[in-house]
């Protein structure tokens, strides 16, 4: 499967993808305000336990950021049970040569139309750690809304930051 953007595709995970994946996620800069289950460091063990574990996904809700044929960073939509069935949870990172040219705006974009045309979804939630300001901007720029702040909420390598709440509804 693959979803076109611009100056880059969205597509789904292969076994090759595991050593641009290793190098890319190897960078304290790239797993800095992500959750510890993204491990740095990133070892191609790492890359190929969970490149396994994304063959086998139906419906496909977690992409490569491919860009020039080359593994540039990773988005999905993390389905969730209970009572969070129909939102699921954006996440996504990109490697640090890419950062800053607009690349996870778009995809983020291109992820949450594909997300509310093929899932039965209400909403999309992404969280934030309040020093990540750039993402931020990038989920206001795709048409996120902050629906509020977890203060005090999450631990991240010894420190305590607040947690934002970001959704996107389908209009």
């Amino acid at each position: 499967m693959e979803l076109q953007g611009d100056g880059f595709k969205l597509r789904t995970w292969q076994l090759q993808d595991a050593t641009a994946l290793q190098e890319h996620a190897n960078n304290s800069n790239v797993s800095r305000y992500l959750s510890d289950r993204f491990p740095y460091p990133y070892t191609l063990e790492d890359a190929n336990f969970f490149i396994n574990l994304q063959l086998k996904q139906s419906p496909v809700t977690n992409f490569v950021i491919d860009i020039d044929g080359e593994l540039a960073g990773g988005i999905s939509l993390e389905m969730r049970g209970d009572v969070y069935s129909k939102t699921p949870r954006l996440g996504y990172w990109l490697g640090e040569k890419h950062w800053g040219k607009g690349i996870i705006t778009k995809a983020t974009q291109l992820i949450c139309g594909y997300g509310f045309a093929k899932l039965d979804i209400i909403c999309i939630q992404a969280v934030v750690f309040d020093p990540n300001i750039a993402s931020m901007r990038v989920l206001e720029k795709a048409g996120f809304i902050k629906q509020g702040i977890l203060a005090r909420s999450v631990v991240k390598n010894g420190e305590v930051f607040d947690e934002y709440i970001y959704a996107l509804y389908q209009i």
